[in-house]
């Protein structure tokens, strides 16, 4: 199964919009916004955009009035932006160009002099809007996974059809609507140059703090530009602009150079911006993901995992998420970087976003390298993937459901994982009504029963039934049950070790002190004694082939008829002898199954058996286990077994009822003494 990245997520900016809203500065905060309630709302908005653009427009100079202005007017334009109800009325005012404008600084006379008022600020301010422009929230933030599965190399195409194709998986959560228009025209206007030149704006400046966030907020810009937008993504990339002191058309250097570089800025904001355009970048885009390699990431990104900050690391895993998703070679680098270790260290993160992120990465890491299976478990990445199955984050549990469902498949892994205590809670989570939870659970499911070792743990923890009696939402779900519990019957069927061990265990804990294990093992061995033993009168009393002796019976049995005084039971066995069948009654069953067994009438003692079968109950099961002991009686030992199994809870609670369940020694075969 395949998990194609997600490129946004709640902690990265619990939607676009909050990203972009942190710390701004020291900017006053309190923007008169006219009340949605109010007749005149757009008319007084159209109006307040107007001004703000016409500043902008007429205020681009480093004069120091012009520049108080013109970030003042940005300034204004993004706290109307955060309302995403008035966003195109904002970009229908005109907004757009005047702040890409601004997005370069002025030049003039006071360059010269070195007056540079509010450096850095204005350019931040319109990064800073246009970046709110290009995306509208929703209520709430983003937090869907686009589902493709891919499992070709587990062998079941023919049953997964129904998530082969993307599948949109969304959590109780709102999203982030994108503006496609808005993206596009703020593209168009040329707003990509100036705020790849804002990248760099690091190497001329001495680190100030307001360097640091124009920079922070030109990546953050380029980030919403490009989510879900592969064109601009690719433009990012590669840009030609107009130079107007060349007077001709050059190519410049693309974006993703010096985001890379950013990743080794001395500021986290910068960093986790960065990453954050390098994995909006990397999402769904070949061409960008291998000049992210070139430009030689990797090596920083492994080392930000180990990043104590937990938005580093969670936005690093993210980025290596996106670059090999889907990317084979790239997967092959980034493991021989080293990526393993730190992204497993992941899995124990107190940031539930990063661990969701470590364990999708690991399943990626597991897709078809088999080697990689085993490297994983043996890292130890089996345990904290087991404790997030019973996670409260759903999220959480469907990511480790689906890691571990990967590592599964592999045979060494299986009775790792079941040893581990895995089995239960993967059980657990088939109860879900989330669609693509329940699917990784059952994918995980079906690898471990592959493992022999395993069979009896199934049974003993209740899994068949578990399997037998859910209900699952999705097809795929279904026919991958079906799947696994014909591999589990293979097995129980194929191997004499479970009716030796696995019997064993289940008959133990019909001795257990829980009353819950006592019902689960009467329970399982119930349906497995009743599976393999079905008593019906042609089955269970075969007429005898011949006529015994010519139409004669033993002198003996004669006479021991005579002497219980029991003619009945005479005429039936006459007619038994020449007839091979007869009419027994429950009356003379108990007489005729003691003399058929003691003159080796095996037909007649069949019938017997049958029918006195017939009446066992509560009552007298103890008679019959005992009469079936004394005379051999096979079937009627095993009728009452399984009467014995399917009423185990009840009979265990009788007044003076106790019940002892054994395996003898070399055999095969159930025994009780009941006191």
């Amino acid at each position: 199964m395949e998990f194609p990245r997600r490129q946004v997520n709640s902690q990265e900016r619990k939607g676009q919009k909050r990203k972009l809203d942190e710390d701004f500065d020291d900017d006053e905060r309190e923007i008169s916004i006219p009340s949605a309630s109010s007749g005149e709302y757009l008319e007084a908005l159209s109006c307040e955009v107007g001004v703000q653009v016409s500043i902008l427009n007429t205020n681009f100079s480093w004069k120091e009035a012009d520049r108080a202005a013109a970030k003042r007017a940005t300034h204004v334009l993004a706290e109307l932006a955060k309302n995403e109800e008035v966003v195109t009325v904002i970009v229908d005012g005109g907004a757009v160009p005047a702040l890409v404008k601004h997005l370069q600084a002025p030049r003039g006379s006071e360059v010269d002099t070195g007056l540079k008022p509010f450096e850095h600020e204005v350019e931040k301010g319109s990064a800073f809007a246009l970046g709110l422009l290009a995306v509208k929230k929703e209520g709430g933030f983003y937090k869907g996974y686009v589902i493709a599965v891919s499992i070709s190399e587990a062998g079941f195409s023919d049953w997964y059809p129904a998530l082969a194709v993307d599948c949109i998986s969304r959590w109780n959560s709102c999203e982030i609507s994108i503006m496609p228009e808005h993206q596009q025209l703020i593209v168009d206007t040329g707003a990509l140059p100036h705020l790849v030149n804002l990248l760099k704006r690091h190497r001329d400046s001495s680190g100030s703090r307001a360097a640091n966030s124009v920079i922070r907020r030109a990546a953050d810009a380029i980030t919403n530009l490009a989510h879900e937008n592969s064109s601009i993504k690719t433009r990012v990339r590669f840009f030609a602009t107009f130079c107007a002191h060349l007077d001709s058309i050059i190519r410049l250097e693309g974006g993703i150079p010096p985001l890379v570089e950013l990743l080794e800025f001395t500021d986290p904001k910068v960093q986790r911006a960065a990453a954050g355009a390098l994995r909006t970048l990397a999402f769904k885009n070949d061409e960008n993901k291998s000049q992210i390699v070139e430009c030689n990431a990797l090596p920083t990104l492994i080392l930000m995992l180990r990043s104590q900050d937990t938005a580093i690391h969670y936005e690093a895993v993210g980025v290596i998420g996106n670059l090999v998703h889907s990317s084979p070679s790239i997967k092959k680098e980034v493991l021989s970087a080293g990526a393993l270790q730190p992204v497993i260290g992941l899995l124990s993160s107190c940031c539930s976003e990063s661990q969701r992120e470590a364990a999708l990465l690991l399943g990626q890491f597991a897709a078809t390298d088999s080697d990689c299976k085993v490297h994983i478990v043996q890292r130890g990445a089996v345990r904290p993937l087991i404790e997030m199955l019973q996670s409260s984050d759903v999220q959480l549990r469907e990511m480790s459901a689906f890691a571990l469902g990967r590592l599964a498949q592999d045979t060494h892994n299986q009775a790792g994982i079941a040893y581990s205590g895995g089995l239960v809670p993967l059980l657990k989570l088939l109860d879900s009504r989330n669609g693509s939870l329940q699917h990784n659970a059952a994918f995980a499911l079906y690898g471990l029963a592959d493992n022999e070792d395993n069979v009896s743990d199934f049974i003993k923890v209740g899994g068949v039934q578990k399997l037998q009696d859910g209900e699952f939402i999705v097809q795929a779900t279904k026919d991958c049950v079906a799947k696994t519990l014909k591999r589990l019957e293979e097995k129980i069927h194929g191997r004499k070790y479970v009716l030796c061990a696995g019997l064993e265990f289940l008959i133990g804990l019909l001795g257990s002190t829980s009353l819950k294990q006592q019902l689960d093992g009467s329970a399982a061995l119930y349906k497995l004694a009743n599976k393999a033993t079905t008593l019906s009168l042609v089955d269970a009393a075969p007429p005898s082939p011949t006529p015994q002796g010519n139409g004669s019976m033993p002198i003996e049995f004669v006479y021991l008829l005579l002497q219980m005084h029991f003619e009945p039971c005479l005429m039936v066995v006459i007619g038994f002898i020449y007839t091979g069948s007869g009419d027994i009654t429950l009356d003379i069953a108990q007489d005729l199954l003691r003399a058929a067994d003691q003159y080796l009438l095996e037909g007649l003692k069949r019938l017997c058996e049958y029918t006195i079968a017939q009446d066992i109950s509560l009552e007298n099961v103890s008679s019959m286990y005992e009469l079936s002991d004394a005379f051999h009686a096979m079937s009627l030992r095993h009728t009452c077994i399984l009467f014995i199994l399917e009423h185990f809870h009840k009979l265990n609670t009788r007044p003076g009822y106790v019940l002892h369940a054994a395996l003898p020694v070399g055999s095969s075969s159930l025994s009780f003494k009941l006191n």
